[in-house]
């Protein structure tokens, strides 16, 4: 299974919800979907309607940029990061 990491955002918005899991998927969008059944409404927290990822969230695969189509496989690791502004 895919280890999949999330940024600590997340956990807090979804009781149970650890930073780092195992995944069964064959896509960032399968893995994406795999969570959004287990914790409903994460998938409005990483998509658009459309679907795409939000402008805020960048994933990567294996160290490589990625989008939805993206596949993964057992061995793969999966970060989903949430960019931050301020000032």
């Amino acid at each position: 299974m895919a280890q999949l990491r999330l940024p600590p955002t997340l956990p807090p918005l979804f009781p149970e919800l650890p930073r780092r899991l195992q995944v069964d998927a064959s896509t960032v969008a399968g893995a994406i979907g795999e969570l959004d059944a287990r914790w409903p409404g994460l998938r409005d927290r990483l998509c658009e309607h459309g679907p795409t990822l939000r402008p805020h969230i960048n994933v990567y695969v294996d160290g490589r940029r990625a989008d939805l189509d993206t596949p993964i496989d057992a061995a793969s690791r999966v970060d989903v990061i949430a960019a931050i502004s301020g000032g």
